[in-house]
């Protein structure tokens, strides 16, 4: 080795060894920096930079890894950690059991206190566990998470001794004020998310966990500020905007400032302020200032939290020798908050009954305090309440809701109530949420094409109607776990109409999800729809779990494709035809869009089978958007079609802004339909639109459209889509209108997303609301929500005032800012009004003390919902036999059912006929030989006409089904014990002796074999009547004066529709209205009478509206059985028309069985609603014979206990009760169409007046006479007794005529008699009128 050598290589080595030293000496230097920060007190003079508190934050999470966490939740916009503590025993784990409490500070980044008090919190925290037992309970029974800097580089920018902060710290990097980004529910906020990252992460943060109390720290003054930060107005300064929690958020704003020596004097004396005052050191936020986009408001509206903001010192960022004061003022406070997240309230674990499995999600709900809470995914749940009496409400979709009337809450520590929910049927149920994260409704069009794993569809060809039914078929079995075949009809040569659903859940409508339709080829010679709806089908089937777009848009969507609505015309139609109309319309030769009922035309054209097929296929689910693919152009036509002058122009609808959004969605998708040259390559066709859309009757008025009518009549928007100039293409190009709508057909299911949706649910038992009307304040046109009480509504992005009612309940109003993706969740909940008193709304919060009749009212309410009695139907047993039965073997049946089912039946004969056949009356009851006035009876007739037997099998197989299911069927079981049936299979037997099967249309066997039609027959004035009352009539209006029924249901036949009456002619009911919503109730539960398309031969009707029609309207006539009981039974009664044969064929009856069946279940619900009640005086004692006014009009009467039960529509209603001696009294009521009958007690006073006068003055007045009455009587007496002995002469000559004065007496006597008694029978014969009039009493 040289000397050179020797040089280089020792200069090496001290260089390789002053950097190992170096390295060293950082090395031990860091480690004793470590050790003095672990080990030396906090000294409370100092403020740590970033990277200081990192550091700290590092050692604490080291030194104390047995209580502590550190995490980050995100990154400022100059990349520095949002850092967390977590601070509880087992930090790392999460377990069931804890609440969630949260400290958020330094949101300004110049508001610095807070920043120092929270780091001072945490080591105070960490160091004091295991040594003051206040600090450890506090630790191992919460989940703490305390964030010191929520602006980090808002801190590094700021200025000690800055007190006003006029330096650059208080916003973010990017100049935003971070308490100012987030969603407001009055304002919307435009912020950039890339602008506000340590916003994002904190929005994210908190609807991640579930946090039940929360404070949020700042500095400027000194006070404890609580919701809501902003109202409507957004006045300046001096608005209360009052929370559904205001008094409990005052209190937990008092709980801070009480124990803050500064803050609890209300007077900060700050500089730029001196004399500013706060009433116990707090503030309403709105009222003190309007702050929109603030952080503690979306706690509350968004994350469940309840958050107040404590400003902690008049200086924002006072020098670092006030620190130790600062810490030292707010360090009881800082403790004393924390602990009321397990000290007040109520909390607790909700499971499922079945396997005590938690249930995440499910909603607590409190009566009278509109703001609900949810449980995590370990089922726990915390609410936090003041001291008081609650009723509490659980619900869970998949479950049976449940509700707690009287949770006592105290003071000191939080009550415990766990729940547990029975599932609504024997399956495994699900617990679906409505997700915070809907589907978006902007896809990357780009990354989806790109993925390799789609896979396109195969089947490029035209498919006739037998290949379409066995590819539907194909698919519907190859992926039965996501399709769902089924028909809704037939067309006129009997082709079915098929739909294909394809969703998560087939065939289940789950909560909170919208349902969505394709219709293609109504015109059977526009093809281009059907195919493209087939492609679709197979698209969506292959790629479903592999494509991340297609899976979710199935996972979140119920999605109908219907392929051919008109597939007679397509067999018709033929290949190659562009502009031609063979095929166009249906084998009836009708055009199936002119078909449609029209708001400006009345549409003459009877209505077709494929239309009606549509139409109650429309009706019956909760469509949200649909699309109705044509051919011929190229453009989306949007409502409305046509207007009222019949000339083309812009026909604008209420949401024709929404239209618009959703016909672009399709139309930018479309590079060559956006374009607006819809057919330029064909010379015949010159026409533009802008952006390739156009509202319908801007483009021609198209009369009869099934758009509009969709739109008008339901709570789907629907638009037309012209998918190409050519009507029916060469199969070649049809991969070619594929790819040109393959992303339109996917973007326009996306739009079912937007907007607004929700629940709306009943605040007394947590069940979803039906039928409540969603309006929004700009836009006329209210929606419905769906039958489990979820809604829809569509909307462009923007700020809307939105109002949940039905009557019945109070109203509940809300604002809310829809955003620019994805839909905005609003969830109401509506208080029912139980009546008025004095005028004004009483709420109905009074819990339901008798178990089991809440039972049975949840009962009802569950028939009534979607799907009730489907699932009853699906679960009783049933084995019939039909076959029509003579008179002989009709008595044998009822006889069997008495003697198999002896418990629950009892026959009883109302008379006979004139051929001596016994008039049967079967009861069926729990207790059926004893009269029980406080459950509603109700009437099932058949066979007033021989001919029409029909309805005599039927109310047979009624009672059998009853019968054999009873004891069973827990739903049959109590519907038999709360309700007497009363069933008359035949009362004319006679004539059904004489009728033929299979005769349609005879009228052999229609009446009696006296030739008396029955229903002729009913009269209650013997001046109407010409002759007595057949036998048959008279045993029937014996039944039916009895009273006490409160509903009866005839079956007839010869159409399919059902009527109310009056049947005689002129005279309208007086409760048209509630005899209307039976019939329709009857109706809306038969698949075909709904629709009011009779479909008899030579029917002269036509349409019949809901199946529904007033009786005189068809057939008028006087002398009916249902007008007598209406007027002399005081019952309601429809007739059913069962068929419109008269006597089908026996094949027939399964068929006629399986189409009533529902409807006959659904009159022994419907028996239950209305009005129920007792009458009783102020005693107790029930009154018996009381008339209870209904509306002012009908009369019913109270039975044995002073009951009374009336039907009435769906409404509020007046009842009035009167009886002798009483005062009237009077009520009004609310009856829900989906509940068990209100219940009312009327308590009489003794009446007040005599002959309309008070009877204190009556009874002085009397007094008065009586005693002057005395008075003159003495006088006389005394005036007579002295005159008496000075005509003693005249009297005795008086006596001599004594015999001719008694004869005189006598015959005046007998002439006073004679004429009394010849007034009291003076009129022998009363007027119709007074009949009326008293058979009305």
């Amino acid at each position: 080795m040289s000397g050179a050598q020797q040089g280089n290589s020792l200069c090496s080595w001290h260089k390789l060894s002053l950097l190992v030293s170096s390295l060293l000496f950082v090395y031990i230097s860091s480690i004793n920096s470590d050790e003095q920060r672990d080990q030396g007190p906090e000294t409370y003079s100092e403020y740590y930079n970033y990277d200081q508190l990192t550091d700290l934050l590092k050692s604490l999470a080291q030194k104390y890894a047995n209580i502590a966490n550190l995490t980050s939740i995100g990154r400022s916009v100059e990349n520095r950690e949002l850092w967390v503590m977590r601070v509880t025993r087992d930090p790392t784990a999460d377990v069931p059991g804890k609440p969630k409490f949260k400290y958020v500070g330094n949101m300004h980044g110049d508001e610095t206190v807070s920043r120092q008090v929270l780091i001072y919190l945490l080591e105070y925290l960490l160091e004091k566990y295991g040594e003051e037992p206040r600090v450890t309970e506090l630790v191992d029974s919460t989940d703490i998470y305390i964030m010191p800097s929520m602006n980090p580089d808002g801190f590094e920018k700021s200025k000690e001794g800055d007190c006003t902060g006029k330096y650059e710290g208080r916003n973010n990097a990017k100049n935003l004020d971070l308490n100012r980004s987030f969603p407001d529910q009055f304002e919307e906020i435009h912020v950039n998310a890339e602008d506000i990252p340590e916003g994002t992460a904190v929005m994210r943060w908190i609807l991640q966990n579930k946090f039940v109390l929360s404070g949020n720290l700042h500095g400027g003054t000194v006070v404890a500020s609580y919701p809501f930060d902003d109202s409507v107005s957004h006045d300046t300064e001096g608005t209360y905007s009052r929370s559904p929690d205001d008094a409990l958020f005052r209190y937990l704003a008092r709980v801070y400032a009480e124990n803050n020596p500064v803050m609890k004097t209300g007077q900060p004396k700050c500089d730029e302020n001196i004399n500013e005052i706060f009433e116990d050191g707090i503030t309403n936020g709105a009222k003190w200032y309007d702050v929109a986009g603030g952080m503690q408001d979306f706690n509350y509206l968004k994350g469940g939290c309840l958050e107040i903001t404590m400003e902690l010192s008049c200086c924002k960022y006072p020098p670092s020798s006030q620190l130790k004061t600062e810490w030292e003022n707010n360090r009881e406070a800082l403790l004393a908050f924390m602990e009321k997240v397990i000290h007040i309230g109520v909390h607790g674990f909700v499971r499922a009954a079945r396997n005590d499995a938690p249930l995440a999600d499910a909603v607590i709900m409190v009566a009278g305090i509109n703001h609900n809470v949810s449980t995590s995914r370990f089922g726990d749940y915390y609410r936090l309440l003041l001291p008081g009496t609650y009723n509490i409400t659980v619900l869970a979709p998949g479950y049976i809701p449940m509700s707690v009337a009287g949770v006592e809450v105290t003071e000191g520590k939080a009550a415990v109530l766990n729940i547990t929910l029975e599932a609504e049927n024997d399956e495994n149920p699900t617990t679906p949420s409505i997700p915070e994260s809907p589907t978006e409704t902007s896809v990357n069009s780009a990354s989806t094409d790109s993925s390799s794993s789609i896979v396109q569809p195969q089947d490029f060809r035209h498919h006739h109607y037998n290949d379409m039914q066995l590819f539907l078929q194909k698919f519907s079995s190859d992926y039965s776990s996501i399709t769902r075949l089924y028909s809704i009809g037939k067309s006129v040569q009997g082709r079915l109409l098929w739909i294909m659903e394809i969703s998560d859940n087939p065939g289940v409508h789950e909560l909170g999800e919208p349902e969505f339709k394709y219709i293609g080829n109504m015109h059977g010679n526009e093809v281009v729809g059907r195919e493209l709806l087939l492609n679709l089908i197979e698209y969506l089937c292959r790629n479903y779990g592999t494509d991340p777009e297609i899976t979710q848009l199935i996972n979140s969507t119920r999605i109908h494709i219907m392929p051919s609505m008109n597939p007679d015309g397509y067999e018709v139609s033929q290949e190659g035809d562009i502009s031609g109309v063979q095929g166009r319309n249906n084998t009836n030769n009708y055009d199936l869009n002119r078909n449609f009922p029209d708001r400006f035309n009345f549409v003459t054209d009877p209505r077709q089978p494929e239309t009606l097929a549509v139409m109650n296929w429309a009706m019956s689910y909760p469509f949200v958007l649909s699309a109705n693919l044509h051919g011929g152009s190229l453009v989306v036509n949007y409502p409305f079609d046509d207007n009222l002058d019949n000339v083309s122009g812009y026909s604008k609808s209420s949401d024709d802004d929404v239209f618009r959004m959703v016909a672009l969605a399709y139309s930018q998708e479309n590079f060559q339909m956006f374009d607006g040259h819809s057919c330029k390559e064909m010379d015949s066709y010159q026409e533009y639109f802008k952006d390739g859309i156009t509202n319908g009757a801007a483009w021609y008025n198209v009369h009869g459209g099934m758009q509009d009518w969709n739109y008008v009549n339901s709570n789907c928007f629907e638009v037309t889509i012209e998918l190409g100039c050519y009507k029916y293409p060469p199969a070649a190009d049809l991969p070619n209108y594929w790819e040109k709508n393959r992303r339109s057909l996917l973007q326009f299911i996306h739009q079912v997303h937007r907007g607004v949706k929700g629940m709306v649910i009943d605040s007394k038992d947590g069940s979803g609301i039906p039928n409540a009307t969603i309006t929004v304040d700009t836009v006329n046109h209210p929606i419905t929500s769906n039958t489990a009480g979820d809604y829809w509504r569509l909307l462009v992005p923007g700020k809307y005032h939105l109002t949940a009612s039905l009557q019945g309940y109070s109203s509940v109003s809300t604002f809310v800012n829809v955003p620019k993706e994805g839909v905005e969740i609003v969830n109401f909940t509506l208080t029912r009004i139980h009546g008025y008193t004095n005028g004004q709304t009483t709420e109905d919060t009074t819990p339901i003390l008798d178990p089991s009749w809440k039972e049975f009212q949840s009962l009802i309410k569950q028939l009534s919902g979607e799907s009730g009695l489907d699932k009853l139907i699906k679960d009783t047993h049933t084995q019939s036999s039909f076959r029509y039965r003579r008179y002989s073997e009709v008595s044998e049946f009822l006889r069997g059912l008495t003697l198999n089912f002896p418990e629950i039946t009892s026959l009883q004969s109302l008379g006979q006929s004139v051929e001596f056949r016994t008039i049967w009356a079967l009861e069926i009851s729990n207790n059926p030989k004893v009269q029980e006035p406080s459950e509603p009876k109700i009437r099932f007739v058949a066979g007033i006409h021989g001919n029409a037997p029909v309805g005599t099998e039927l109310l047979l197989e009624f009672a059998a089904s009853l019968c054999i299911n009873y004891g069973k069927n827990a739903a049959i079981t109590r519907l038999i014990n709360e309700t007497r049936i009363v069933i008359l299979p035949s009362i004319n037997p006679d004539g059904r002796e004489l009728a033929k099967e299979k005769d349609c249309t005879s009228t052999t066997g229609m009446t009696n074999v006296h030739g008396k039609d029955l229903d002729n027959d009913f009269f209650g004035n013997a001046s109407q009547r010409t002759a007595e009352p057949q036998p048959e009539t008279r045993a029937v209006m014996d039944l039916i004066q009895e009273r006490g029924f409160t509903l009866s249901v005839a079956l007839d036949g010869g159409s399919v529709l059902v009527t109310y009456p009056y049947d005689k002619p002129v005279q309208s009911v007086e409760n048209a209205d509630t005899l209307r919503y039976l019939a329709t109730v009857y109706a809306n539960h038969h698949p075909i009478m709904h629709s009011g398309d009779t479909g008899c031969p030579n029917s002269q009707m036509g349409t019949i509206p809901n199946g529904v029609l007033r009786a005189a309207e068809w057939h008028s006539h006087m002398g009916s059985m249902k007008d007598f009981s209406v007027d002399f039974g005081h019952c309601p009664e429809i007739t059913v028309y069962t068929s419109c044969c008269l006597f089908p064929p026996a094949d027939m009856l399964p068929t006629l069985w399986a189409e009533n069946r529902k409807s006959l279940l659904s009159m022994l619900v419907e028996v239950h609603k209305g009005v129920r009640g007792v009458v009783k005086d102020k005693s107790g004692k029930p009154i018996v014979g009381a008339i209870i006014v209904l509306n002012g009009g009908v009369r019913v009467f109270t039975s044995e206990g002073g009951y009374f039960h009336a039907l009435l529509a769906p409404g509020l209603h007046s009842i009035e009760a009167v009886a002798d001696g009483y005062q009237q009294q009077s009520q009004k009521v609310s009856v829900s169409p989906f509940e068990a009958a209100s219940s009312i007690i009327i308590e009489f006073d003794m009446e007040n007046d005599i002959f309309g006068l008070p009877r204190e003055l009556v009874v002085a007045s009397a007094a008065a006479a009586m005693t002057a009455l005395v008075v003159t009587a003495c006088i006389i007496w005394c005036v007579c007794s002295a005159k008496s002995n000075r005509q003693k002469d005249g009297f005795h000559r008086l006596r001599q005529d004594q015999d001719d004065y008694d004869d005189e007496i006598r015959l005046m006597s007998m002439g006073s008699k004679k004429s009394l008694l010849s007034h009291e029978f003076q009129d022998e014969s009363e007027s119709d009128e007074d009949t009326l009039y008293t058979n009305k009493l």
